[in-house]
């Protein structure tokens, strides 16, 4: 059992699976980065100073009542908010990992085909079939050796 296991965890696509996770996982941090700190803000100025992270609807007020001004005074008041805002952020993080991922397997891909060999030709048929009996014959009879048609 403990020999099978090696051989599974030790396959190439079980490796390289796990190298993929850990990658995407850094790659996540990175794509999380780029839109709270480099897309927003200036998504943001562009909608006249519009922070999304504080963009909320208040459904019910909470010990203290509103208005709040931010998210996270809301939360802390207690209050049930829907906060479209993070969901934003976290629509245009999909589409920039998305993209990213696209463009990933779209290149990887190019190189597949690169290294590829083409394919090999088919070899031509050795037989045909008679249109009078419908049995096979080599290509090069001229005449059928069951129904003894001319070809």
């Amino acid at each position: 059992m403990l020999k099978e296991f090696k051989e599974f965890a030790l396959k190439g696509n079980v490796v390289d699976m796990a190298v993929g996770i850990i990658i995407g996982g850094a790659f996540t941090g990175i794509v999380k980065s780029l839109v709270g700190d480099v897309l927003t803000p200036p998504l943001g100025l562009l909608l006249n100073g519009v922070d999304f992270t504080n963009l909320f609807v208040v459904l019910k007020e909470g010990a203290t009542p509103g208005p709040y001004l931010a998210l996270e005074q809301a939360q802390s008041a207690g209050a049930v908010t829907l906060n479209y805002g993070l969901f934003i952020n976290a629509f245009i993080s999909f589409v920039i990992m998305a993209v990213a991922v696209f463009f990933l397997v779209r290149g990887i891909n190019r190189l597949r085909k690169m290294t590829e060999k083409p394919p090999e030709p088919a070899a031509a048929p050795d037989t045909k079939e008679c249109p009078f009996c419908f049995s096979a014959i080599p290509v090069k009879a001229v005449r059928c050796p069951n129904c003894t048609s001319q070809l």
